[in-house]
């Protein structure tokens, strides 16, 4: 069937999360219109504005919902659920999903090797014998089943922290995500010192590499290049200076990973005499423009940094939690002004991607830590996993109003758990009733990926079918190979 033009859903609850009409407006018998690949108009529904988006759009409309074009606007359905823009992830990586549930109960650095590295390595080894058995590379595969996470949990733009082994594989993520339909952000990841020897960069090379991928993804649709150091102890002060200035000679973000795990941050505090965020400012690395993952162990001088630089920080709560690395202070840091958004982290550490879950534990456990205060609201942490992220990533989403990006997901307010959702209760009950599985629709860039719970731009059952086997043969690889020992502070 020919794409249309336009396309129209209609629902019982709309929060357009937009500014210019308060963050906070919550409308009944909301709709939103899109052409192409941007809103057109969205608020409140009245069957004379369906009669006009009928006359205006005729054959070239789709409603949403709907078996073919309705007669008139009082015929236009409205669905029960609530519309709202698509979930921005703004820190993951799209390699974990078949490394759910190993190495768990351990801390990041163990998880790392016992997990992280030892896959890469599986990947890498029988790369041959894999895409035979695939069909496709099997880091094609593992890059679409992170495509199929994402548009179940409604996430429409993404910034793919894509370092290790992974960075040469840009071709087939770039590819994963063209398939997908999604936004994506890579950040290329690049290691200089106390890391595996086998992905160790030279300065030159890391930059180069970058050169290359901006010249060959560049003018992608919906893909972004830009720089991704992994981590502040894996990165000396020359490999970080020279990334981001390529940063700034092209105008992109920087990415890195920073301050995450205790031992691993303490090991570096009495290597080099200063924490990664006093480090990171040494070596001019922070300021509008960069985005640090986790920080979540501070010092009162980090905190000061990060908002004299205006530095953004990135949540990962599901992550920080499983493998105990621990919380930030992020009241603390919010109130000192400093840009916070909320994300899942990769699959592997998060094990899942669900964005409401990541949401609601980093409410929780504010709430549970400042006892007695009004912390970290439903609005205030869905807001950090839409138009706080997507301002941060310098995206036109993250909002549903008349000339954003169409990038919106329908959740189902049928389900038993959203059983009752009023007007009055619909953020909370997202936040703290949702399990994440009810996104019913999910539309990004004007196109329907998925279609009423249906994955329209992916085949979900080959790619779970050869994921879970793909996971079956890393069990088998990993209890042969010996205790790999190369991350951080485990370095010997």
């Amino acid at each position: 069937m020919k794409d249309k033009k336009f396309k129209l859903i209609r629902s019982r609850l709309l929060l357009p999360l937009d500014e210019k009409i308060g963050l906070e407006t919550r409308i009944e018998d909301g709709y939103v219109l899109t052409e192409g690949s941007l809103v057109k108009e969205a608020g409140a529904f009245k069957s004379e504005i369906g009669e006009r988006i009928l006359q205006e759009c005729g054959n070239e409309l789709e409603v949403i919902g709907a078996e073919g074009l309705p007669s008139a606007g009082k015929d236009i359905p409205c669905l029960d659920g609530v519309v709202l823009p698509g979930f921005v992830k703004a820190h993951g990586h799209d390699h974990e999903s078949p490394i759910i549930g190993i190495a768990k109960d351990e801390p990041l650095t163990d998880w790392l090797d016992h997990a992280v590295n030892v896959f890469s390595g599986f990947l890498n080894e029988n790369a041959k014998e894999l895409e035979e058995r695939f069909g496709v590379s099997a880091n094609t595969l593992t890059y679409s089943k992170a495509k199929l996470d994402d548009i179940y949990y409604g996430i429409t733009s993404a910034l793919t922290h894509h370092c290790n082994f992974n960075k040469y594989h840009l071709t087939e993520l770039v590819e994963a995500n063209g398939r997908a339909g999604t936004k994506i952000i890579i950040a290329i990841g690049g290691q200089d010192r106390n890391y595996d020897p086998r992905i160790l960069d030279t300065v030159s090379a890391a930059v180069g590499r970058l050169d290359d991928c901006a010249a060959e993804f560049g003018d992608r649709e919906r893909t972004w290049i830009i720089p991704g150091p992994d981590q502040v102890f894996s990165n000396s002060a020359e490999m970080i200076q020279a990334l981001k200035e390529w940063a700034n000679r092209n105008g992109t973000l920087f990415h890195m990973h920073s301050s995450e795990e205790p031992n691993t941050t303490a090991w570096f505090y009495s290597e080099y005499l200063c924490s990664p965020v006093e480090y990171l400012h040494r070596v001019n690395a922070l300021d509008g423009n960069t985005i640090l993952a986790h920080q979540v162990n501070n010092t009162p001088i980090d905190l000061a940094i990060l908002k004299e630089t205006g530095t953004n920080l990135v949540h990962n709560p599901l992550a920080n939690t499983i493998l105990g690395s621990g919380m930030p202070p992020l009241i603390e840091m919010m109130e000192l002004g400093i840009p916070v958004a909320i994300s899942t982290d990769g699959s592997g550490s998060a094990d899942s991607q669900n964005m409401l879950a990541a949401a609601r534990l980093a409410s929780q456990y504010q709430k549970a830590f400042h006892p007695g205060r009004p912390a970290a609201p439903g609005q205030q942490v869905l807001e950090m996993v839409t138009v706080v992220p997507a301002k941060m990533l310098k995206l036109n989403t993250g909002s549903l109003a008349e000339g954003k990006d169409a990038d919106l997901i329908l959740v189902d307010l049928g389900r038993p758990n959203l059983t009752p959702t009023r007007v009055d209760n619909v953020v909370e009950n997202l936040i703290w009733a949702s399990d994440g599985s009810e996104v019913r629709w999910v539309i990004a860039n004007g196109e329907v990926l998925k279609d009423d719970y249906r994955f329209l731009t992916l085949d979900e059952a080959k790619i779970k079918r050869d994921v879970q086997k793909l996971s079956e043969l890393l069990i088998e690889y990993r209890s042969s190979r010996e205790e790999i020992k190369a991350t951080g502070v485990r370095k010997e």
